[in-house]
């Protein structure tokens, strides 16, 4: 294990990327990393990143950067981008203006179905690498993070295959540090990638729209009904795009859902807190690959349209607000 074979920049301070900057960090690599919100990055400057929970672990940086440009100035290596799905269009506009390194790899670590398509759009798919990530958290505070649950391992892929020295690099440097992780083949990856947005999409939207926690959603009968019947009109959709499934998936994502903690799922926060969700790549998307396999899926509709409702409606009316504040 080298640790300072390549140099890590992350890009997106929520709790995947602190998460992941600090079990980079512990491992010895040097990294560098950015985010837009100011208050968060002079936070970190001065007290690092701070995990709680199921993790109580604490690093500092030197390299913390709020522009594209300072990050890409300090000769990354590995790119890792853990910002929403639904800014991955700008966050990659502007990569590709900042970028002078035509050596520079990137890795997505964004939830959702086909976020990492959107990448080889920008760069060669030689240079592109996908994360499944099982590990969660609740920002308690800007470099705060309250991890609540890690189901290892997360997965690790390079996109067409090319660049497994990579991705096996990275399951070395985190499975060293406690955070394991298991290099795959892309084919192998996008099953992950299924597999984990339908566990998503089985409980985030139902946790938006009830405000439930996980844990309430899956005790009550009558909504771990509904949870079921998400995961199995997704798995049909799946099978129709030769995703294989082992023996007694659908028991094994109760299982899991189960022992889910007694907090809410991002979608969630971020629809209570009326921001932009992620629903256009997780149930959305089971929708969009149903109609084209000519598959129905009621329930998937029914709560893409309902979340996407609420949130249009949130941000129209932060529209408002900010243009009366401006005037």
């Amino acid at each position: 294990m080298e640790p300072k074979k390549f140099k890590i920049g992350i890009v997106g301070l929520g709790p995947v990327g602190m998460i992941l900057a600090e079990h980079f960090q512990e491992a010895g690599c040097d990294v560098a990393i950015c985010d837009m919100i100011k208050e968060k990055v002079e936070l970190i400057k001065a007290e690092g990143i701070h995990l709680t929970g199921i993790m109580d672990k604490r690093s500092a940086f030197s390299e913390v950067f709020s522009s594209f440009e300072g990050l890409l100035s300090s000769n990354i290596d590995l790119l890792i981008s853990a910002v929403k799905a639904y800014h991955v269009d700008n966050f990659l506009n502007e990569i590709k203006a900042a970028n002078k390194n035509d050596k520079l790899l990137i890795m997505s670590a964004q939830n959702g179905i086909d976020v990492s398509t959107k990448y080889s759009s920008y760069f060669n798919e030689s240079k592109i690498l996908r994360m499944v990530v099982n590990f969660a958290g609740n920002v308690n505070a800007p470099n705060v993070v309250n991890v609540t649950f890690f189901n290892p391992p997360n997965y690790v892929a390079s996109r067409n295959d090319s660049r497994e020295d990579v991705a096996n690099w990275v399951s070395e440097i985190l499975s060293s540090v406690d955070m394991v992780t298991q290099s795959t083949d892309s084919f192998d990856l996008t099953s992950k990638v299924w597999h984990k947005t339908i566990l998503n999409a089985a409980l985030s939207p139902l946790c938006a729209i009830s405000r439930l926690t996980m844990k309430e959603a899956m005790e009550i009968p009558d909504t771990h009904e509904i949870v079921e019947r998400i995961i199995i009109e997704a798995m049909e959709v799946a099978k129709a795009e030769d995703i294989t499934f082992g023996k007694n998936f659908v028991k094994l994502c109760l299982r899991y859902l189960n022992n889910a903690g007694n907090h809410f799922p991002s979608l969630a926060v971020d629809l209570m807190n009326e921001r932009e969700t992620e629903i256009n790549f997780m149930n959305g998307k089971i929708v969009e690959y149903g109609r084209k396999h000519y598959v129905r899926t009621p329930l998937n509709l029914t709560f893409t349209n309902l979340v996407k409702a609420i949130q249009d409606k949130n941000l129209a009316k932060n529209m408002i607000q900010e243009t009366i504040e401006e005037q």
